[in-house]
């Protein structure tokens, strides 16, 4: 057992979910608004009081930390976001929460079997990912790094490395164990520690480091640590893996390495800890899908592919000079086998954060409301009817999962869809993630509190609590059927009744990626898209009030499965897609009779990726560089102005598109006319 370092803290109890009191400092920037409320309420009751203001939280200027359990993480899963905002100038710190040591031979495959050394090869790991950023933010692989060990909260040692030319890009390397196996029984690792089977974990250091003094960290202590880190580096917005990655359908294993779950998790966990600390800038968080996206059609286009296995061959070392005259290596070259990994190079997607349907009018024309998370919690901005926009107020209730989407009653209020995750507390088996909804007390009124819809998942171990965002249609007597994908890939559907909610059930469906999305059309027919590898699932309404059935099949080709769909004409709705490869927008009318007609191109020409916003006037979407493109329907796109990287979609309205920045600000632009 390495030793224990001195002056380690006491613990202390971990916390993890639990209602969270209204936070309100300053800390610079935009004003913003907190308020609070609690309890429980039955939709559509109207009884609950109205939410109270408190002092102002004011926004920091934009700063980003990835938390990721691996090097190479990142470049595979986040890139090109990673790029993007390197290319910004603002701050991006990356935090490793293990060594990468694998099983310590750094060579490909076909290469000959060099001894086992796992800390030469955490090292040469090291130097890949310093190299890949150094290359990605200055051009030049060997500009060189600070580095340097510091104290962490919890007790150990990180090493922090700073690059010289550019201060404000970091990294920072715990150095734990890895667990050595994507889905085998390894109890000393990240799984192992959070599901409480050992009581430390244990440091492996790289060769190089500047940390030379080994260490262990309990649950508590990690989470701590990444928490202090939080703290230190402030950030307005963090990326991380997927805590909920699923089953392989065919095999019935974790479709995700072991590591970039649980490391996940831990970065819940110290997130959660972290909204709780005083003065902190508000934060939006997104989630990354890991192996999964390799069996999915390619989200990207080839000059951003390129871009992105530039960074990969850059960090595994294809060349395989000596630049860096380290006897560890200059990268990783298990990698170099394969840079562009099984198909992760070809794409990159958001398991969450991709609705389109956050904004939503007012009572009064011109008036809007746009709905975000930040600090896991609902944030609500408004637009009076005068085009004057206040906010974040941020609703009580902590645990909201990034991306919600949002629907107008009949009556006028606006009722909010997401999930919200509950990490367990003491009892690591109780994680899970259950739907919930809020709605408006009255029309233009406060939110009243959250109510839980629960899951169609039994436990998280039946499925990692694999849950979309909802999609949701509402009838004329202002019920909602709440639709989800399920941890079995098919759509699970929960529906409203004058006594509560039924149980849920299953909609049918196989295969479903993504997240569903659902619109009505002029005549009030329900429709609900799904999509697939292969192509585009939808369930439908006869009539308006008529029972939704389904899934039938579009005939559509694949898609990148980010889908988002508007009213078309009188009778019908129109489905706006990416096309694989290319990342051109498509779209699809779908008629009342289940006719489909793919249209011609869309707007944005060819690169860009995620889900696209639209409304009458024209949409908005992601760019190639990663920034805001608007553009007229059926028309070359453009970049919007003061445009710059945004989280998730845009939404769109009559009156303009919106985007929340990293800097967790809502942007708004009017349409041109």
């Amino acid at each position: 057992m390495p030793r224990r370092p001195a002056g380690r803290p006491a613990r202390r109890r971990l916390f993890l979910a639990a209602p969270v009191a209204v936070l309100a400092a300053i800390t610079g920037g935009t004003l913003a608004f907190t308020a609070g409320s609690s309890g429980a309420s039955d939709w559509p009751s109207r009884g609950v009081p109205e939410a109270h203001a408190v002092k102002p939280v004011r926004t920091a200027g934009e700063s980003v930390v990835q938390i990721m359990a691996h090097p190479d993480d990142d470049l595979f899963f986040m890139n090109p976001d990673t790029g993007h905002s390197l290319a910004t100038g603002r701050s991006l710190t990356s935090v490793y929460l293990t060594a990468g040591e694998s099983d310590g031979r750094n060579a490909r495959h076909q290469d000959p079997r060099p001894p086992a050394d796992k800390a030469a090869y955490a090292e040469a790991r090291q130097n890949g990912i310093r190299a890949a950023y150094a290359e990605m933010a200055t051009g030049n692989r060997t500009s060189p790094w600070d580095r340097t060990s510091i104290r962490t909260a919890g007790g150990g040692l990180a090493e922090l490395d700073t690059l010289r030319a550019k201060p404000h890009v970091s990294l920072v390397w715990l150095q734990l164990r890895e667990a050595g196996s994507i889905t085998g029984d390894r109890p000393h690792s990240l799984h192992g520690l959070w599901d409480g089977r050992i009581e430390e974990l244990e440091s492996q250091l790289a060769a190089g480091s500047p940390v030379r003094e080994e260490f262990s960290y309990s649950k508590e202590e990690t989470v701590e640590t990444l928490a202090a880190l939080l703290d230190r580096f402030r950030p307005t917005f963090v990326r991380m893996m997927d805590p909920t990655p699923g089953h392989n359908d065919r095999t019935g294993k974790l479709s995700d390495h072991q590591d970039h779950m649980y490391g996940a998790r831990f970065a819940q966990a110290a997130l959660a800890r972290y909204a709780d600390s005083p003065g902190h800038p508000p934060f939006a968080v997104q989630n990354y899908l890991g192996y999964s996206t390799g069996g999915l059609p390619h989200a990207l286009d080839p000059a951003t592919t390129e871009a992105k296995l530039r960074s990969l061959r850059t960090y595994a070392w294809t060349d395989h000079t000596d630049y860096c005259e380290d006897p560890a290596g200059c990268g990783d070259r298990k990698v170099a086998a394969r840079p562009a990994g099984h198909g992760w190079a070809q794409s990159i997607r958001y398991t969450r954060s991709e609705s389109t349907t956050w904004v939503q009018q007012g009572p009064r024309p011109g008036e809007l409301y746009a709905f975000g998370v930040l600090d896991g919690r609902l944030a609500v901005w408004h637009r009076t009817a005068t085009a004057e926009w206040t906010g974040p107020v941020l609703h009580a209730g902590a645990g909201l999962d990034g991306g919600v989407t949002s629907v107008r009653l009949p009556d006028g209020r606006i009722a909010v869809f997401g999930t919200r995750t509950d990490l367990g507390g003491e009892r690591p088996e109780a994680y899970r993630r259950d739907v919930v909804t809020a709605v408006q007390t009255a029309p233009g009124g406060a939110f009243g509190p959250w109510r839980s819809l629960g899951t169609p998942d039994p436990d998280d171990a039946a499925g990692t609590s694999d849950i979309s965002v909802p999609a949701v249609l509402v009838d004329r007597e202002g019920r909602a059927a709440v639709y989800v994908r399920d941890a079995g890939h098919g759509l699970s559907v929960t529906s409203q009744r004058p006594d509560g909610w039924t149980p849920w059930r299953s909609a049918g469906g196989k295969g479903v990626h993504g997240n569903p999305v659902a619109v009505h059309d002029a005549t009030g027919r329900g429709y609900v898209f799904a999509g697939t590898a292969t192509t585009v699932l939808t369930w439908t309404q006869a009539a308006p009030g008529a029972p939704v059935t389904g899934p039938a099949a579009t005939g559509l080709p694949p898609t990148t499965v980010a889908l988002s769909a508007t009213p078309d004409g009188a009778d019908g709705v129109r489905l706006w897609f990416r096309e694989p490869d290319s990342g051109a927008v498509r779209s699809a009318r779908v008629a009342a009779g289940g006719d489909v007609t793919v249209l011609g191109a869309g707007a944005g020409g060819r690169g860009g990726y995620g889900a696209v916003a639209a409304s009458g006037d024209g949409l908005a979407l992601r760019g190639r560089g990663g920034a805001l493109w608007t553009a007229p329907l059926d028309a070359a796109g453009r970049p919007a102005p003061g445009s710059g990287l945004f989280a998730g979609a845009p939404a769109a309205s009559p009156y303009g598109f919106a985007a929340l920045g990293l800097d967790g600000r809502l942007r708004w632009t009017p349409w041109e006319r």
